[in-house]
């Protein structure tokens, strides 16, 4: 009788798991080994890679093979991979961070020295990349990646801009064509700490811009304006540009509690109150 109730329960898994790759277009599947030991990290890794309509992870414990199907147009397997690792378990592309290894429970901390060797021919691999663009005048793969950013940093810069002007409606169509722009956003070309930090930020730089296109109401706008300002500061710390950008601070926003923003230019525009108080505030950090 047990055998025949674990039949039906594989039998219903794999309907189950050929249903939600049947809701995949695009579908393409290949097997990658990723580290684990047991049902906890099963389940974990499963979630991690799994996203409704684009993508789907079977991992097998015993073999520590996994099974990724995703639509290849809106997904690549290394943003699966990424996902994957930022939830603490390493592949043969991609190592799960120190930290978050180290929190996930007792019985999960898989084996880690066979990926020692792995990261430091990564790390080779990298130097001379970087070096054969030195010599060839190419930009540096890594520089390359950042630069994908540009486009989300140029968007909040003239959403900026639209708010020192105090003009609701323009600052709604730079709020929509943030929100573009951060859809543009390829994670898979984003280098593993910038990464982080985006996936931290993703959404939150999502609703703000959200909540800032649906309105044309300045005053309402500089309320999410205050937040988004924060999630892009995050993200521009950690994946720097090749120009300096200026943290820059109004000591009388948001009811007195002060709040901050990002420019190019040094000079004082403040996009909480306009021309009201346009030089109202100061320059608290340069970021290089």
């Amino acid at each position: 009788m047990k055998s025949i109730q674990n039949i039906l329960m594989l039998t219903v898994m794999l309907v189950s798991f050929n249903f939600c790759n049947a809701q995949i277009k695009n579908a393409q599947t290949e097997n990658v080994k990723i580290y684990g030991n047991c049902g906890m990290c099963e389940k974990t890794i499963e979630n991690a890679g799994t996203l409704k309509n684009t993508s789907s992870v079977d991992w097998n414990k015993e073999t520590k093979i996994a099974s990724i199907t995703y639509d290849s147009n809106k997904i690549s397997k290394d943003e699966i991979l990424k996902k994957i690792a930022l939830a603490g378990y390493d592949s043969d592309s991609f190592l799960a961070p120190d930290d978050v290894y180290e929190n996930l429970h007792g019985c999960c901390q898989y084996d880690r020295e066979a990926k020692t060797p792995i990261k430091k021919e990564m790390n080779e691999e990298n130097k001379m990349e970087a070096n054969h663009s030195e010599h060839s005048g190419i930009a540096s793969t890594k520089m390359q990646k950042v630069n994908q950013l540009d486009a989300v940093y140029e968007s909040y810069f003239n959403l900026k801009d639209a708010l020192v002007k105090t003009d609701g409606k323009e600052a709604s169509a730079k709020a929509k064509e943030l929100l573009t722009s951060i859809d543009a956003v390829k994670m898979g070309e984003l280098e593993m700490d910038v990464h982080m930090v985006w996936m931290k930020v993703m959404k939150n730089l999502q609703n703000d811009a959200t909540s800032i296109s649906k309105s044309t109401d300045a005053k309402k706008q500089r309320e999410f304006f205050d937040t988004l300002s924060e999630s892009i500061y995050e993200l521009i710390k950690i994946s720097k540009q090749e120009a300096p950008v200026y943290l820059q601070h109004c000591p009388m926003a948001n009811d007195g509690k002060g709040a901050n923003w990002l420019s190019k230019e040094n000079a004082i525009k403040n996009p909480y109150y306009g021309s009201m108080m346009l030089s109202c505030g100061k320059t608290v950090e340069t970021i290089k």
